[in-house]
């Protein structure tokens, strides 16, 4: 897992959501509300497992996201994701009481950025 840097991390905690893409297709994707915890970005599938953009990123585990105009490749791992009860706080503290329909503990998806190919990692601007 690489970690974000502290500029990306200050845009992702001001953004109420993203645009997520899996897979290496340019298609416009799809856009999700957010949380971070402990510095790592999560997203769940409102509708579990078996939405079309969580099998997409289940199947390709790469795409990229946007926030705003700011576009990142990155990383999607289905697995080994933090403790549910955190992820759930953060959205419930995000979301407020909207954050209880989000609660597809096992569409959970931590996003990683992708090291650049200088090695570096960061959005891409």
């Amino acid at each position: 897992m690489t970690t974000w840097p502290p500029e990306d991390l200050a845009l992702l905690t001001g953004s109420e959501s993203l645009v997520l893409t899996a897979g290496d297709d340019d298609h416009l994707g799809v856009e999700i509300g957010m949380v971070l915890v402990g510095g790592e970005l999560y997203v769940r599938a409102y509708r579990g497992v078996r939405s079309s953009w969580y099998q997409a990123a289940y199947k390709h585990r790469h795409g990229h996201i946007r926030v705003g105009a700011v576009t990142r490749d990155v990383l999607l791992e289905t697995r080994d994701t933090r403790p549910a009860s955190e992820i759930d706080a953060a959205y419930r503290n995000k979301y407020g009481k909207t954050a209880g329909a989000i609660a597809a503990h096992a569409a959970t998806i931590r996003i990683d950025p992708a090291p650049l190919s200088n090695g570096a990692v960061g959005l891409v601007r």
